[in-house]
């Protein structure tokens, strides 16, 4: 092995248990501590539907020294802190890979219930004692996860002062005794690890230097919204609890206050989204949170905010569906909903960020971008998004805009107030209520300039394209990726478009194919309305054949780049309750490259 590939480090762990045995907050301390050690750090855990005491827990969690860009589909170790939850990911494993389990259960286990008889031959099983250090550390088995912490953080000897700092961070505020037993729990584990014989062929390295020093800041994708919201300088939120969604209001409830800001729960979603879009008219910057379920109840508010121009920001988190669905499992099948759905042309603009780092920015943006462009504004993620924890490099400085309305001019205060005037930019100067020279009324009706009600075709032709053409200006706006393209450069085999969440595994996937020999270059599309048109149809004009994935079954995606471009794609869709697999996209640039002069385009479903 050369010394290059020696001081790379490409690791995944995964912890599963039942919930209440603190899975997630084990995978916390790990991804937190490696983050802050200088690995890039990439993790996503899963949840079960029910609130507490049932269902199966995961947390998985990629640490490398190079830049990676989504989960990998077999991890390096498979820690079971539950073995009938643990069992059915045994094949997770990588060949040479790890399986840490409890090897004193403290009742005789049913034949073939003991993920021991699961072990494949090819995987090395370490079996730990785990309840009886528990109880040496605490007289009880609720520190099983930090022992594992600690085992797993002496099997590959990484520093044991960095975990106490993030042990004694967590537990910051409780009694002092919860702090010293979870050391204690995590010493005994790391003492074990440490003089445990390593037979895998995983290596540690050195984060790059450029890396150590800097602040990275672990936070999954819901997260990063608060963050970004503040930053933009939020005034009001107004929200109802839905999966998984939730936490973005919650980490707001906490944060707002101490910024000046006021959050209200409110009844419904409808009651939530009217409340954003009265705020929004009164001048505030105002914002709510949802899923699809939500979303589709408040698409009768979003039409009102198209038609009276008035700012206010949705963030959506996506969610199997439809309907109720499958809340706490990942898709993309809001899409159609986010773009069209609204009674009427009642375009809006919709971001969909592809990374942590992204729902930061996205979040922030939205709010320059509703009050410039005097419109709402959606920023569509989801779920493996929401949940994704990344180490991300925050800027030194605020990059967000705290005001980007149009005000009233001289010229505006010496006449009658139009508040809906058509420009040469088609943004309409905005007053607010109370301001001087700026009486005007709004309602639902299509109106005139002056905001009076108006039924004849020639004025709801103007307003129309006011309203749509104003928009375009969105493509245009500064600092924000609109959409980027990555790989060769050039004419080249097999191109693929991506949105969302999924663009990690394309990426993955391009730099995979790269290596074998395959012509192939990737664009992510950020923002979905108004669409970059041109930009995309350059890309698709470089490349032989188009493929589109995403995680829903209709296409929905690949539809859109058809109906928009008039252009073929290949869509590949998948609906697997989980992020798409990098192996499958992998497969179907393999096929697209060998057929690519034969290929006959899809606009849906899988690549033969």
């Amino acid at each position: 092995m050369n010394n290059n590939a020696q001081s790379e480090t490409d690791i995944q762990i995964a912890i599963c248990g039942s919930a209440g045995d603190g899975t997630i907050a084990a995978g916390d301390i790990l991804k937190t501590t490696l983050a802050r050690m200088g690995y890039n750090v990439i993790a996503f855990d899963e949840y079960p539907p029910e609130i507490r005491g049932f269902g199966k827990c995961i947390s998985r969690a990629r640490f490398t020294t190079e830049q990676m860009y989504s989960i990998k589909p077999r991890s390096d170790m498979l820690v079971s802190l539950d073995d009938s939850h643990a069992i059915p990911h045994v094949g997770e494993v990588k060949d040479y890979g790890l399986v840490v389990y409890e090897d004193t259960p403290i009742a005789q286990v049913e034949n073939g219930a003991h993920i021991s008889a699961h072990i494949k031959p090819a995987h090395i099983g370490y079996g730990l004692p785990l309840r009886e250090l528990s109880e040496r550390a605490t007289s009880g088995v609720k520190s099983r996860n930090v022992v594992v912490v600690g085992y797993i953080a002496g099997l590959y000897r990484l520093p044991a002062d960095a975990f106490h700092k993030t042990i004694s961070d967590k537990f910051r505020g409780k009694a002092a005794a919860v702090t010293e037993t979870n050391l204690k729990a995590f010493d005994l584990g790391y003492a074990l690890g440490r003089d445990t014989l390593r037979l895998d062929f995983s290596h540690i390295g050195q984060p790059r230097k450029d890396r150590i020093g800097t602040e990275l800041v672990m936070m999954n994708g819901n997260q990063a919204i608060v963050k970004g919201c503040l930053q933009a300088n939020i005034s009001t939120f107004f929200g109802y609890p839905i999966t998984p969604a939730t936490s973005i209001m919650e980490g707001l409830a906490v944060e707002m206050p101490r910024h000046g800001g006021r959050l209200i729960q409110t009844e419904d979603e409808i009651s939530a989204a009217a409340a954003v879009v009265g705020a929004g008219f009164a001048g505030s910057r105002s914002a709510t949170s949802t899923s699809g379920p939500g979303l589709a109840l408040m698409t009768e508010v979003l039409g009102m905010a198209a038609m009276a121009e008035v700012p206010s920001v949705f963030f959506v988190s996506q969610r199997g569906g439809p309907s109720t669905g499958m809340p706490t499992k990942t898709e993309q099948s809001d899409l159609n909903l986010a773009v069209h759905g609204v009674a009427g042309d009642g375009q809006r603009i919709v971001l969909a960020p592809t990374n942590v780092d992204g729902c930061y920015r996205c979040a922030g943006k939205a709010f320059e971008l509703a009050e410039k462009f005097q419109t709402p504004v959606i920023v569509l993620l989801d779920l493996y998004l929401s949940n994704r924890f990344e180490a991300v490099e925050l800027p030194a400085s605020n990059p967000f805009e705290l005001n980007c309305s149009k005000p009233l001019t001289q010229r505006d205060q010496s006449r009658p107030y139009h508040r809906f005037e058509i420009t040469e930019d088609f943004i309409s100067p905005r007053a607010v209520p109370g301001e001087e020279h700026g009486i005007h009324v709004i309602t639902g009706l299509e109106h005139d300039e002056r905001g009076r009600a108006a039924f004849d075709g020639d004025t709801h032709t103007r307003m129309s394209e006011k309203r749509h053409k104003k928009l375009l200006g969105a493509l245009e706006h500064p600092d924000l990726t609109k959409y980027k393209r990555f790989g060769d450069e050039g004419k080249v085999r097999v191109g693929v478009l991506g949105w969302g969440s999924t663009y990690g595994e394309i990426l993955e996937a391009i730099i995979a194919c790269r290596k074998q020999g395959i012509a192939c270059a990737s664009m992510k599309v950020v923002m979905l309305s108004p669409f970059p048109v041109e930009a995309v149809k350059d890309f698709m004009n470089d490349c032989d054949v188009v493929l589109v994935p995403e995680v829903n079954y209709e296409g929905q995606f690949a539809k859109l780049v058809s109906g928009h471009t008039g252009m073929p794609v290949h869509s590949l869709t998948r609906t697997p309750a989980a992020p798409m697999q990098v192996d499958d996209i992998i497969q179907a640039i393999r096929n697209l490259a060998e057929t690519a002069g034969n290929a006959q385009p899809h606009t849906a479903g899988e690549v033969a």
